[in-house]
């Protein structure tokens, strides 16, 4: 591929543009969760243009999520889901492809759509109460039969990940649309007891950069590069568990956007995909650059 070094406009400030997560992540003491999954290639190659080669072995390729809480942003305070289809060849390297970006930010939805080429959406991120799922997940068990049956665990920090259900969240995602709203996925973050025995141990400050291909939208046509760079403390943990909400009526009576709910279905397949890495990022820096212009190579 063959990139010519012309700046896409913005609406933004003049790039590059900073996001910040120094804050909670919804109740948790992170700026953002990063979940990389094994993708089958036949749902990623739905998002990826033809100009492009899907990176992959027996079958899949790596995508996944960014789940991030921005406190200080060009849009202001938002959150972010980025689902992550896969990745494709970049030579000598690689770059990922965004299947989907929900926001709660009606300036940060134009902005990506308009200048990063990004498939953005209005969304509606909601906590869900943590003794309500660990009412539904767990029966009461008396206190010696529970010490006998978790003793062992316990030694390991993984016997009691439900007996707290203050480390327990789930965050409810819908897409905001009045012409055919719907909910996505379910997001269940724990913080196991083994990893709050680390107490405020983040990992090693880390600096790195995530190069991106962007566009072919409606709002968008040009194929775009950006990058991302991070500055973050970093460590690996549990992954988080992902699920499909039950269909209500409205996700059922679909028949006018047939085209808008095969593109959720995929994008819930991947976030549905199996995980193979989870890592939290504390006290994130993000520095977004301004796209440039990608051409194929004749």
């Amino acid at each position: 591929m063959e990139v010519e070094e012309r700046n896409v406009s913005s609406g933004y400030a003049k790039p590059p543009w900073i996001f910040k997560g120094r804050q909670l992540l919804f109740c948790f003491a992170f700026s953002a969760l990063y979940q990389i999954h094994l993708v089958k290639a036949s749902t990623a190659r739905a998002f990826i243009p033809k100009e492009f080669r899907l990176v992959e072995a027996f079958g899949y390729t790596l995508g996944g999520f960014f789940l991030a809480s921005y406190d200080d942003s060009p849009a202001g305070v938002f959150d972010e889901l980025v689902m992550i289809a896969g990745i494709v060849w970049n030579p000598p390297t690689s770059c990922a492809w965004a299947a989907r970006v929900l926001v709660n930010s009606n300036e940060a939805c134009h902005h990506g759509r308009k200048e990063v080429g990004l498939p953005s959406q209005v969304a509606r991120f909601s906590k869900v109460s943590a003794y309500t799922l660990v009412l539904k997940k767990i029966t009461a068990v008396p206190k010696r039969k529970r010490e006998r049956a978790f003793g062992f665990l316990d030694t390991f920090g993984l016997g009691t990940t439900l007996s707290h259900p203050e480390d327990l969240m789930e965050v409810k995602v819908s897409e905001v649309d009045s012409a055919a709203s719907a909910n996505i996925c379910n997001i269940q973050i724990r913080s196991d007891e083994s990893e709050t025995k680390l107490g405020k141990w983040m990992g090693p400050a880390i600096k790195m950069s995530l190069p991106s291909f962007s566009g072919n939208t409606k709002f968008n046509p040009n194929l775009l590069k950006y990058s991302c760079h991070i500055h973050c403390r970093v460590r690996p943990v549990s992954p988080a568990v992902v699920s499909k909400p039950l269909e209500d009526e409205a996700d059922k009576n679909h028949t006018s956007q047939e085209s808008l709910e095969n593109e959720r279905r995929l994008s819930v397949a991947v976030m549905l995909s199996k995980p193979i890495i989870a890592l939290q990022f504390k006290d994130l820096t993000m520095q977004v650059e301004a796209p440039v212009v990608v051409h194929p190579s004749v």
